[in-house]
C-alpha cells in the first residue's frame, strides 16, 4: 500500500480527553508548539472531529516507517491533489523534513519548537494550569484537588493516571528524551529554583556523566527553546539566572530529596509564565513583576511570621518602589499594610485563578 494512501485511512484518536484553554482557530497556517508531553496531538486530534476522514491526511513524521522513505514535496503535493485534501497536519515536525509545505487549504504543524515562519499562526501550547486541571478533577473537593496536583503537577497524561504515576513519569523520560539528556534533566533537578550559569551546569555535569561541552550548551539552547527549562533574571543578584524545569511534579520525580517550598515555589513561577506574566526575581525575595507587585511563595508560614519577615525586608522594597507584595499559600488568607505598601495573602488555588481572569480582561 502506498504510505501516503496508508496515512489518510489512520486517523488518531484520544482515548479521554477533556478541553483545552487553547483553540486552534481559523488561520489556514497554524503552528502549535510547546514542550513534549503537553498535549499538542490531543489538541488537534480533538480539533479533526469537526472535519470528514476522507478530507484528512495526518501525518506522524516520527512514524518508523518514514525511516528509510522520507517525506517528498512533489509526491505529497500530488497526493493531496488527486485525492482532495483540506486538512493536512505534520505532526512530531521538524524544519529539515520539507524544503517547502504543500499547498491545501489549511496545514497545521505540530513541533516542540515555534518553526518561526511568518506565513504560519504561532499558537503555544503550555502543560494545564490550574484551571485546566480541576476540569480533569471533576468535580472533587478544592483541598483534595490542590493536593492532587501538587503530586501529580501538570502534563495532562499524569491527570489521566492517578493511580501508577511513578509509572508514568518513568515512561516519559524513558521514552521522550535520550540518555544523555535524561543525565542531564536528572542533574537540572538537583538544582532546581538555583541561580546558575551555563557554565556551572557544564562543571557539575562533567562530574557526574561524561559528556562534551559543545553538546551541552547545544542542549541547553533546544531546552530553553523548548520550554524544557527557564532561565529567569535576576534585578538583584548578580552572576547567573533563576532555573526551573517546566513541571515541578516531573522535577519531584527527578529529585526525590527536592523541599517542598522548592517544589512550591517553581509552582508559582510556572503560573506566572503560563499566563504570559512579565516578571523578575527579586534575589531570593519572590517575583517581580511589571506592576511594582512583589510575590512571594509562603506555603504554611503564619501572618505573625510573615509580618516579622516584611519589617525586615521593607528597605528592600522601597528601593525597588514595590507597591503590593502578594504571598501565595496553601490555605492561609489575610491582609495587611505597613506605610504605603499592601500585602495581602491568598491560597494558590485562588491566586492562580486571579490571574487568569486578568488576562483575559
Amino acid at each position: 500500500m502506498n504510505l501516503l494512501q496508508h496515512y489518510q485511512n489512520q486517523h488518531p484518536n484520544n482515548e479521554f480527553y477533556l478541553p483545552r484553554k487553547k483553540q486552534l482557530g481559523e488561520s489556514s497556517k497554524i503552528n502549535i508548539y510547546g514542550v513534549r508531553g503537553a498535549g499538542k496531538t490531543a489538541l488537534v486530534v480533538d480539533y479533526l472531529l469537526e472535519y470528514n476522514n476522507k478530507e484528512i491526511l495526518y501525518i506522524d513524521c516520527e512514524d518508523p516507517n518514514l525511516y528509510f522513505s522520507s517525506l517528498n514535496y512533489l509526491n505529497l503535493q500530488n497526493f493531496i491533489t488527486n485525492n482532495a485534501i483540506n486538512i493536512l497536519i505534520l505532526d512530531h515536525y521538524s524544519n529539515i523534513l520539507l524544503d517547502e509545505i504543500p499547498k491545501v487549504n489549511k496545514v497545521i504543524i505540530v513541533s516542540r519548537k515555534n518553526i518561526k515562519r511568518s506565513d504560519f499562526s504561532p499558537i503555544e501550547l503550555f502543560p494545564l494550569d490550574y484551571e485546566e486541571f480541576l476540569v480533569f478533577e471533576r468535580g472533587v473537593s478544592p483541598t483534595i484537588s490542590f493536593n492532587h496536583f501538587l503530586k501529580l503537577g501538570t502534563l495532562p497524561m499524569m491527570a489521566r493516571s492517578t493511580k501508577n504515576s511513578i509509572m508514568v513519569l518513568k515512561l516519559f523520560l524513558q521514552s521522550k528524551f535520550t540518555s544523555q539528556e535524561q543525565s542531564l534533566l536528572i542533574l537540572l533537578a538537583h538544582h532546581q529554583s538555583k541561580h546558575l550559569t551555563i557554565n556551572q551546569i557544564y562543571t557539575y555535569a562533567k562530574e557526574k556523566f561524561k559528556i562534551s561541552k559543545d553538546w551541552l550548551y547545544k542542549t541547553i539552547k533546544e531546552f530553553k527553546e523548548e520550554g524544557i527549562i527557564y532561565f529567569i533574571d535576576d534585578v538583584y543578584q548578580k552572576g547567573g539566572k533563576k532555573m526551573i524545569l517546566f513541571d515541578f511534579a516531573f522535577a519531584k520525580y527527578l529529585s526525590i530529596n527536592q523541599a517542598f517550598i522548592v517544589q512550591f515555589d517553581t509552582m508559582v513561577a510556572l503560573a506566572l509564565l503560563k499566563h504570559h506574566i512579565e516578571f523578575k526575581t527579586l534575589g531570593i525575595n519572590g517575583y517581580l513583576n511589571e506592576n511594582k507587585e512583589l510575590i512571594i511563595s509562603a506555603p504554611f508560614e503564619s501572618e505573625e511570621s510573615i509580618w516579622k519577615r516584611s519589617y525586615k525586608k521593607f528597605s528592600l522594597y522601597k528601593k525597588y518602589n514595590i507597591q503590593k507584595v502578594i504571598i501565595v499559600t496553601v490555605a492561609n488568607q489575610y491582609e495587611y499594610k505597613i506605610e504605603d505598601i499592601e500585602f495581602e495573602a491568598l491560597p494558590f488555588y485562588e491566586w492562580s485563578i486571579l490571574n487568569d481572569d486578568c488576562m483575559d480582561e
